[in-house]
């Protein structure tokens, strides 16, 4: 049996685990990995410019490919960087492993140089985190991180390792399998449930469909939309679940909750039977809990046995893997007598639809996304939070090859653009956009260094309104238009009274334009509808760097409808 490094062993165990790119930042502690690395033709380090933003293009690369995305940091605020991103990572249930180097084993507890104990602070953030303490434990700790990971409700795992247990000396084996014995998820189905909930839904009047991300990540979208059609079941996404059914099929509704179309939200409230798989029910989707679907007998399928009724209390329970449990009840399941609950439906959606042009008519977002559907089939696109993220999920058309990767449960501003580069990394056949706020895109901006040195083609499109929008949308709305540090433009020297009709407000900073030229990238800026596809066009023709588009939008331009906190999803403001 041979004698190598930790560090040795580590790469090893990243070649078996089929791990191809690695998103890594160097720093004391993380040294002696990172030049075990160094020469290796297997596995891409890629270098961006913040170790949060490392952490979010992991993200992207996992959630665009199925892969396990793979973080390199250093320890004390080289870990802690990652917080926000394992924390994201988590809500939206993305298989990672995140490195961290550590001071060695003597000093940990004494204070030392960049020590923290990371495994303390992510513990309650992450689905497993450990420090190795032992030579011997490294390879089934790697091995296990990554089954982990992986298997069950996917999730990130961290793995702290003490710079002496990297040096040290120990087997060159590596696991063939992890074999723990705490933790065996089990993706079957109780037929027995499964049965029950199909029989209730075949004696439904007005059944629903409700789908959440689950179904995205386990890849289950067309076995959801042979479901559909053979039920004739109408369904409706949450926003993490847009895309389990394509967007102009005639049996989707469209997207639930408090920025959810007014038939998918009128649909929910009178539905009889609501059958839900691989959603959490989270307070962005239910409104006001005690009227959520109240009439209705409800189904929910989940992977999680802590998710099924921890915030609506459901009659049938199935613990299960939503892609298993759909293709089973694709056996079970039977055309029902839904055409005219189809109608109705349908009536909602012709009398009260999303649109932004009666209100809007020049440039606005609707337009902007709408030649994206156009010009690009096949895109990935990211966004990052606010009111950028809702138009997306409201306007952007899923149908074919098209991924939408975005923050749903933490709500990350900064995500868009990290997230774009990790994904084009790990899809380079395909063009991917990054849809941004002006606030979310300067949280990572410069990250457009790192898109630069690996010749990403990304198209970033920022919807420039000189707000904080998505904040300042609740202020105009419930806080009498108290605008408290939410405008963009505002310097020192402005008048505190931003409603004087009067004031001549000071030009934007950055300008966005030269900011991305800077950086050696395309920039070009937007300001009437009919420039939108010749802009869209010009990123096109770009094929080893990025191109920023800088739209100018409505500052005033609201995300329509909304239902209020605390009100039911049938009480929705239609204009806002």
């Amino acid at each position: 049996m041979a004698q190598i490094k930790g560090t040795d062993l580590f790469v090893k165990a990243l070649k078996e685990e089929g791990v191809d790119i690695l998103f890594g930042y160097p720093g004391g502690q993380a040294i002696d990995l990172f030049d075990s690395l160094y020469g290796q033709d297997d596995i891409e380090v890629i270098l961006p410019r913040h170790e949060q933003a490392l952490v979010h293009a992991a993200d992207g690369y996992a959630r665009s490919t199925g892969k396990v995305g793979v973080c390199l940091v250093t320890s004390g605020p080289g870990a802690t960087n990652l917080v926000t991103g394992i924390a994201t990572a988590n809500y939206d249930s993305v298989p990672l492993v995140c490195f961290t180097g550590q001071v060695p084993m003597n000093l940990i507890g004494n204070d030392a140089f960049q020590e923290v104990d990371i495994v303390g602070i992510t513990r309650s953030i992450c689905k497993h985190c450990i420090t190795v303490r032992s030579r011997e434990d490294l390879g089934r700790i790697i091995k296990e991180a990554f089954f982990i990971a992986r298997n069950g409700k996917p999730g990130p795992v961290l793995v702290d390792i003490p710079k002496d247990i990297q040096q040290a000396l120990g087997s060159d084996e590596y696991p063939s399998e992890a074999n723990i014995r705490s933790y065996k998820p089990s993706t079957k189905v109780h037929e027995g449930q499964l049965k029950k909930a199909v029989n209730v839904l075949n004696n439904a009047k007005h059944p629903v469909f409700l789908i959440g991300g689950g179904v995205n990540i386990s890849r289950a979208d067309q076995a959801m939309t042979r479901l559909a059609e053979l039920t004739r079941v109408p369904v409706i996404t949450t926003i993490m679940g847009k895309g389990a059914i394509p967007s102009d099929h005639p049996l989707y509704v469209g997207n639930i909750g408090i920025h959810g179309n007014y038939a998918s939200n009128t649909a929910i409230s009178e539905c009889d039977v609501l059958f839900s798989i691989g959603t959490r029910f989270n307070d962005r989707i239910t409104g006001k809990i005690s009227e959520f679907a109240k009439n209705a007998t409800i189904i929910h399928i989940d992977i999680d046995t802590a998710s099924i009724s921890r915030n609506i209390v459901v009659d049938i329970p199935i613990v299960a893997d939503a892609g298993n449990a759909i293709d089973k009840m694709l056996e079970y399941a039977r055309p029902l007598p839904t055409e005219d609950w189809l109608e109705r439906i349908q009536g909602w959606k012709d009398k009260y639809p999303l649109g932004m042009d009666q209100r809007y008519p020049g440039l606005n977002p609707e337009k902007v996304i709408a030649k994206i559907n156009e010009l690009f089939p096949d895109a990935i696109v990211t966004t990052d939070v606010g009111q950028n993220q809702l138009w997306t999920t409201q306007y952007l058309s899923m149908t074919g090859k098209r991924q939408l990767l975005t923050s749903g449960g933490l709500g990350t501003m900064g995500y868009g653009l990290p997230a774009a580069i990790g994904a084009q990394l790990g899809n380079p056949d395909q063009r991917v956009i990054a849809i941004s706020g002006d606030g979310g895109m300067q949280m990572n901006i410069q990250e457009m260094a790192t898109a630069m040195c690996q010749e990403l083609p990304l198209i970033l499109c920022v919807l420039n309104n000189s707000w904080l929008g998505n904040v300042r949308q609740w202020q105009e709305m419930f806080f009498d238009k108290r605008y408290s540090s939410t405008c963009l433009r505002y310097r020192k020297g402005c008048m505190k009274d931003c409603l004087n009709p009067e004031k001549c407000c000071p030009p934007y900073t950055p300008d966005f334009i030269k900011l991305a030229e800077s950086y050696g990238a395309q920039g070009i800026r937007v300001e009437t509808a009919e420039d939108i596809e010749a802009a869209f066009q010009a990123a096109k023709n770009e094929t080893k760097r990025p191109t920023l588009i800088e739209f100018i939008i409505d500052p005033e331009a609201n995300v329509s409808p909304m239902v209020p906190t605390g009100k039911p999803l049938n009480e929705m403001v239609l204009e806002c």
